[in-house]
């Protein structure tokens, strides 16, 4: 069976980007990362205004897609088209429907938390898929993500924990990160969550990871981060948000969804480690008893 080329599909021109990233150019990468972080309005604006948000050169635009195979621009955005028509439709819409759009404040960020989690949901179902048959296959799980992405890192490792209680979190408290990475071992898992700006120590992490023989799943802002560039997995979550901080809840979505996954697969087993999980926690008082409670 022939290879798939750049010209075939979309997810055949994101690995072509992602494999080739490290040897374009500054302006080609920042280029690529526009392309592969905003795939909607590559297929509906003009080369003219994707270059200024992009903040490269038309003329960029052109030579990045001949060196991509393509030739010319309006070839290699006809890959976006066809994924925009396949894909699920809306999210361009609401998009530029919020674009430029006043109003009640708590009003605006509920929109843009809702056009984030449409946004993360319609890139990732098969991303998800993937990160989920690699952590259920690994013989063990490590969980990293510090300062902004800790919510978003601690949330994965509580859920996935009370089903399989063997799951660590590479929290590096007191300064022992370096001594948490000793733990690392061939062939196990390793999830970690950051978005730019990107935390030195999930670079570590990462690399750590790389270097000790685990396989790596990346939760981060783009397909071109320096976590998803060494990924084996990468699920890519929309942080956009109109306060100054970025916003995690598309991250939380996107864990507890990868979670459900491994339940669901799990079966029998998960719900035996949950409930024992649960009637333990009870016994030891961590929940307060309500009159809704069962005698």
């Amino acid at each position: 069976m022939q290879a798939a080329t750049p010209h075939d599909s979309y997810a055949a021109l994101m690995d072509l980007i992602k494999a080739r990233h490290a040897e374009l150019s500054p302006q080609f990468q920042a280029g690529a990362r526009y392309l592969a972080d905003h795939p909607d309005e590559v297929a509906v604006s003009s080369m003219r205004s994707i270059a200024a948000r992009a903040q490269v050169q038309s003329a960029a635009l052109v030579r990045l897609a001949q060196q991509l195979g393509f030739a010319g621009w309006p070839e290699l955005k006809a890959i976006f088209v066809e994924r925009l028509r396949a894909g699920p439709a809306g999210y361009a819409e609401k998009a530029g429907a919020l674009a430029g759009k006043e109003g009640n404040l708590v009003t605006e960020v509920f929109m843009v938390q809702q056009r984030n989690l449409a946004a993360t949901e319609s890139a990732n179902h098969a991303a998800l898929d993937a990160a989920a048959n690699l952590l259920q296959t690994a013989p063990r799980v490590h969980v990293a993500g510090f300062r902004a992405a800790h919510p978003i890192a601690y949330t994965l490792h509580y859920l996935y924990r009370l089903l399989r209680p063997s799951v660590q979190l590479l929290s590096g408290q007191g300064g022992t990160l370096e001594m948490d990475l000793r733990a690392l071992q061939a062939g196990e898992a390793v999830v970690v969550v950051s978005f730019a700006p990107y935390s030195s120590e999930a670079l570590l992490v990462a690399q750590a990871a790389r270097q000790g023989g685990c396989q790596v799943v990346a939760i981060s802002d783009s397909a071109m981060s320096p976590l998803a560039l060494q990924a084996d997995a990468s699920i890519v979550i929309a942080v956009d948000s109109p306060s100054f901080f970025p916003s995690i809840v598309a991250g939380v979505a996107a864990v507890e969804s990868l979670v459900e996954l491994l339940v669901a697969r799990a079966g029998p087993d998960a719900v035996t480690a949950i409930g024992a999980a649960e009637n333990q926690l009870r016994t030891l008082g961590a929940y307060v008893k309500t009159s809704n409670d069962v005698n």
